[in-house]
């Protein structure tokens, strides 16, 4: 039996209240957050972020001595009708029911809860009771590579419509003031946004993406320098400065391989969809992969009008590229993130 090829027919996104300056994030609670540290000042405000968006804005509440269960019933509070209306804004322009989804998958780093989201948010939309189901957690950044890959993969085997669901409130998860110039970092660079997006059988209407192909690679010996650890008051971000650096040594080779499998060249590539991970991260990925001026033009608007929302962003990046016009009729794009482990994950997409 031939079965049929899997094609993200929309991508549907919902942000938590209105957009928050990066400025007066920093004057109305950062600065003193860090006690006026002028080395934190320039960092927080290098990083490439004008504004963002917060389930829990901290102008108005300060989270940073709220215990992790208060966290999560938060968590669960906010992310319920911002999941439903992300997932029903995808389906609607779709063209779909609720109740024709044969799998929903939601991803999340930043709260847990059960019954979770994916019960929540299928009961809520009306999708049917032997919907399955799926619950990708704490791969942080890059996981929406991996869900999709499994919804593509449940769709061409089922040959049903599947929904993936990336859901992040990293506002919840503002630590302690603490002299550590990697959690000044953090707190400069995260947002809050959900993306979902449909993967359907068949060939869809034009503008959809087939899905060809999903690639990782994990380079262990250097698990320490991203973490996502659960502590007491929330969870902490751990960042070493040689991110980058390892991600230089990785991502075109990664890149050339997946794109080699199927007869392409970065030349070929018509759209990149690239993980903001930070102003530094988008210019390793440009360098070592030569890509021309404005390749990254996508990344760089999410990254300044959303920041880093952990696995929801490189939904909105390649929402925000289809939305630009690329990939063109016929041509490729690659949507790539990077995460804990270290890990890179990257999935071929070639437009109708």
């Amino acid at each position: 039996m031939q079965h049929p090829s899997a094609y993200v027919a929309a991508i549907g996104t919902a942000v938590p209240g209105g957009p928050v300056e990066q400025g007066r994030l920093w004057e109305g609670f950062f600065a003193a957050h860090f006690r006026g540290d002028r080395a934190a000042e320039r960092i927080f405000r290098g990083a490439g972020v004008q504004r963002r968006h917060a389930a829990v804005n901290p102008l108005l509440e300060d989270v940073g001595g709220w215990s992790t269960g208060d966290r999560m019933r938060r968590y669960a509070a906010e992310a319920r009708p911002l999941g439903k209306e992300a997932v029903a804004a995808a389906l609607d322009t779709a063209g779909l029911r609720p109740d024709e989804v044969g799998l929903l998958a939601v991803v999340s780093c930043t709260g847990y809860a059960t019954p979770g989201l994916d019960i929540h948010v299928a009961a809520d939309l009306g999708m049917a009771a032997d919907v399955q189901r799926l619950v990708i957690g704490h791969m942080g950044c890059y996981a929406a590579i991996p869900g999709l890959g499994a919804v593509a993969d449940h769709v061409t085997a089922r040959g049903r419509p599947a929904v993936a669901l990336c859901l992040e409130l990293t506002s919840l998860h503002v630590q302690p003031p603490a002299p550590d110039r990697g959690q000044v970092v953090s707190h400069a660079l995260f947002g809050d946004a959900a993306a979902a997006v449909v993967v359907v059988p068949g060939r869809p209407q034009a503008g959809g993406l087939e899905v060809v192909d999903v690639a990782a690679l994990t380079d262990p010996g250097t698990a320490d320098h991203m973490t996502w650890d659960v502590t007491d008051l929330g969870f902490r971000m751990g960042l070493s400065p040689e991110v980058p650096a390892v991600l230089a040594r990785h991502v075109r080779g990664m890149v050339t391989g997946l794109l080699g499998r199927h007869g392409l060249s970065i030349a070929d590539v018509d759209g990149w969809a690239v993980h903001p991970g930070g102003p530094r991260i988008l210019s390793t990925v440009a360098e070592q992969l030569r890509l021309p001026d404005r390749a990254l033009d996508a990344s760089l608007r999410v990254l300044a009008e959303r920041g880093n929302c952990s696995s929801s962003t490189v939904l909105l990046v390649l929402d925000e590229l289809r939305a630009s016009g690329r990939p063109r009729p016929g041509r490729s794009a690659v949507a790539m993130a990077f995460g804990p482990g270290l890990t890179l994950y990257a999935a071929l997409l070639r437009a109708c």
